[in-house]
C-alpha cells in the first residue's frame, strides 16, 4: 500500500534509483508547480526548477514516518514556491526608481507615478499568492491532526483573557522540545501533560485544541504571512 513510500526511500539512498525516480515523476512535480503558480507551467519556466529541486529535496529528506511521499514532496514543492515568490515581491519593491516618482511632488499623470504604481500592485499581487500558497501548505499540514486550516475560525479565543491562555499553552510547547515533539509524532495534543505543566484550565485547553496546534505549527514553521496575524502570541513571550 506504501510502494511508492519505500521506493522514495530507497531513491534517496542509490543515485541510479534516484534519476529514474526523478525522471518517473516529472509529470507530478510539473503538476504540483502548476497548481502551486496557478498557471500552466513549461520546463523553460523558473518555477519548474525551483519544483524539482524542492521534490530532490523531499526524496533525500523523507523518511516513513513523515507519512504519504506525495503529500510531503507537494508541501515542500509549495514552500520553495512560496519563498519565490515572496522573493519576487520583495524585489519589485525593491527595485531602484527615480525618487522623484516617490516625493510629495510627483504627478499622478506622470511616467514615473505609472511605474510606481504597477511596481506596488505586482508586488501586493505576489503577497496575495504567497499568502494564499501558505494557507494550503498549512491546511495540508493541519490536515495530518484531523482538522483544517478552516476549522479555525470556530474555535479560536474571543476574549482577551482566553486569547492570553490559549497564547501562554502555545509558547510553553515551543519551548518545550520534548513535549513540541510528542505533538508532531502523535498529532494529539496532551492535554493532561499541558495542564498540569502550565496550569491551564483544562476545559480552555480543550475546547481551543485546533487553535493551539495551529499557532504553534504556523510559529514553529516557515509561515511569515500567517505568524503576522497571531504575533501577538509570540510578542507575550518575549515579555
Amino acid at each position: 500500500m506504501r510502494e511508492m513510500d519505500h521506493m522514495a526511500v530507497e531513491a534517496a539512498a542509490d543515485g541510479e534509483k534516484m534519476n529514474c525516480f526523478l525522471e518517473r515523476h516529472e509529470e507530478y512535480i510539473m503538476r504540483c508547480a502548476s497548481k502551486a503558480a496557478r498557471r500552466y507551467l513549461t520546463k523553460a519556466d523558473d518555477e519548474w526548477s525551483l519544483a524539482l529541486i524542492a521534490f530532490t529535496q523531499a526524496v533525500q529528506s523523507y523518511s516513513l514516518e513523515k507519512g504519504s511521499f506525495y503529500s510531503f514532496a507537494e508541501l515542500l514543492i509549495r514552500r520553495k514556491l512560496i519563498d519565490h515568490f515572496r522573493g519576487e515581491a520583495r524585489h519589485r519593491l525593491e527595485q531602484p526608481l527615480d525618487q522623484a516618482a516617490f516625493s510629495a511632488d510627483a504627478g499622478e499623470g506622470g511616467e514615473d507615478y505609472a511605474v510606481r504604481l504597477a511596481v506596488q500592485s505586482q508586488a501586493a499581487e505576489d503577497e496575495r499568492q504567497a499568502l494564499k500558497l501558505e494557507i494550503e501548505a498549512a491546511n495540508a499540514l493541519f490536515n495530518a491532526y484531523g482538522f483544517s486550516f478552516y476549522d479555525l475560525s470556530d474555535c479560536s479565543p474571543k476574549s482577551r483573557k482566553t486569547k492570553q491562555a490559549c497564547a501562554l499553552a502555545v509558547n510553553y510547547l515551543m519551548r518545550s522540545p520534548p513535549l513540541l515533539s510528542q505533538l508532531r509524532d502523535s498529532k494529539r495534543l496532551s492535554i493532561q501533560v499541558l495542564e498540569k505543566s502550565s496550569e491551564i484550565p483544562r476545559k480552555i485547553l480543550e475546547r481551543h485544541r485546533k487553535y493551539i496546534i495551529a499557532a504553534t505549527e504556523i510559529l514553529c514553521g516557515d509561515f511569515p504571512y500567517l505568524s503576522e496575524y497571531i504575533k501577538f502570541i509570540r510578542k507575550g513571550a518575549d515579555r
